[in-house]
């Protein structure tokens, strides 16, 4: 980087006639040039400039060298142009990572609203489960975690939100709403498979009160380790299920699903999107997280009213 900033100088020397008038431009003193040219001779191990008490002038090897600084610090110059450009325009490729439920109803929807408002951004969704996901290899990598997460991972908070007790309106006019906690152990239950396997054992939380909760001895009649599949099984009146109210919103909102047993809920959870640094964020990849931010926190709003008004 010295040399570079030697190179510089050099080029600057010439370009305004002598030492002071270069430390003018550059905003630093005569000495400093003087000290930064020496430098750079005793590098290159030849003189670059005569220097008299009127004038400075090129040596032979001066002259050379000058013409090749000039290229190089333009290639630079353009170089850092271009990426500055990429940084900043609208404009570009935005490379995203999702599991495949945060990329079904987390993702999916957001497309069309996007692309209408930034119409050169090209959005490149990968969807896949990683345990540890390569966070570095794209510009966005949506997370789903307990509140306790505490990866040592550069992210931003989306939303905090819950995952509460849902059904089908033909499920309750068929096996009526449940008013308790243990009105559960008589409805049919749709529960996501826990990572250690079949765990009867449901804990309820009060939303309200954050240290009370309740354990329920619970039989499902589906276990799934898939979200969708448990959704859709509600949807169809197969029983009462649990999911987060961002991936519920769109269907309470439509009146498709109904919240059970409020104000108990499943489980705190917060919807993380993960970046690869915390430096040079392009303004694609920041105007996208505004996005998301926005349209997912309208969505749970919206979801929340629509749970209040039944």
């Amino acid at each position: 980087m010295d040399r570079l900033i030697s190179m510089k100088v050099f080029q600057k020397v010439i370009d305004e006639g002598g030492f002071a008038a270069a430390g003018r431009a550059m905003d630093i003193s005569p000495a400093v040039v003087t000290r930064l040219v020496a430098d750079l001779e005793d590098h290159l191990g030849t003189r670059l400039l005569n220097r008299t008490t009127r004038r400075v002038a090129l040596t032979e090897a001066g002259e050379s060298y000058l013409e090749r600084v000039r290229g190089i610090l333009q290639d630079i110059e353009e170089a850092d142009g271009l990426v500055s450009s990429q940084t900043q325009e609208l404009a570009g490729v935005l490379r995203l990572l999702a599991p495949p439920v945060l990329a079904t109803h987390v993702l999916a929807p957001l497309v069309s609203g996007f692309r209408q408002t930034y119409p050169k951004i090209l959005l490149d969704i990968e969807v896949a489960s990683h345990r540890d996901p390569p966070i570095e290899e794209y510009d966005i990598t949506l997370i789903g975690a307990k509140d306790s997460f505490d990866a040592n991972v550069i992210a931003r908070k989306v939303i905090s939100t819950e995952a509460i007790l849902l059904a089908s309106p033909g499920y309750l006019r068929r096996r009526g709403t449940p008013t308790a906690p243990h009105d559960l152990l008589h409805h049919d239950i749709l529960r996501l498979k826990p990572a250690s396997g079949r765990n009867r054992q449901w804990r309820l939380l009060h939303a309200d009160q954050p240290e009370r909760f309740l354990d329920l001895e619970v039989r499902p009649v589906l276990w799934a380790n898939h979200t969708d599949t448990l959704m859709h099984a509600a949807l169809d009146g197969a029983g009462i299920t649990s999911t987060t109210l961002e991936l519920a919103a769109p269907l309470i909102d439509s009146g498709d699903l109904v919240r059970v047993l409020p104000p108990w809920i499943t489980d705190r959870l917060t919807l993380y999107a993960a970046l690869p640094s915390r430096k040079f964020i392009p303004r694609r990849t920041q105007v996208f997280l505004d996005y998301l931010t926005e349209q997912t926190r309208q969505r749970v709003g919206r979801a929340i009213a629509a749970c209040s008004a039944c």
